[in-house]
């Protein structure tokens, strides 16, 4: 059965400037168990809630099964986590994901690429290796939450 592996709502964006300078410190706590989204807007909480120009980049998902050993969402900086869902060949479907409090839909617009920064805070070969397995781009359908854990996972065109 799919789940929901990590979760990630961060206040802050961590990787400006260059990679050889190093990230900026992670907040405490955006790491959670639970995210609450509103449609068309993102992740409560989340740098790019309510943002202009991320509407229809809102809220990104990441393959478990693209990332190297050891890596997690802390250095993809993507929102959500997954196990069992090729989230990579879902551009252009709607995903909906339910872990409990009832669907929530992500339009799936565009792939996530990977930058510079995967080699500077995964490791060496990162970046190359995420190339077309950096995720995917959404803009969130309905309010709901998303909890850790399994996850009722459907696709629709």
């Amino acid at each position: 059965m799919p789940e929901i592996v990590e979760l990630l709502a961060s206040p802050v964006r961590r990787y400006q400037g260059r990679p050889a300078d190093g990230p900026e410190p992670a907040p405490p706590g955006e790491l959670v168990r639970q995210i609450r989204i509103r449609a068309g807007l993102g992740i409560v909480g989340d740098r790019y809630f309510g943002r202009q120009a991320h509407r229809d980049a809102s809220i990104t998902v990441i393959a478990q099964e693209s990332l190297p050993p050891g890596a997690g969402l802390a250095q993809v900086r993507r929102n959500i986590l997954v196990a069992g869902i090729d989230v990579d060949s879902l551009v252009g479907s709607v995903l909906s994901l339910d872990s409990g409090d009832g669907p929530v839909r992500l339009r799936v617009n565009r792939a996530a690429k990977p930058c510079a920064w995967m080699d500077a805070v995964i490791g060496p070969g990162a970046w190359r290796a995420l190339r077309g397995r950096g995720g995917v781009r959404c803009t969130p359908l309905d309010d709901g939450v998303l909890r850790l854990g399994p996850v009722v996972a459907t696709t629709t065109s």
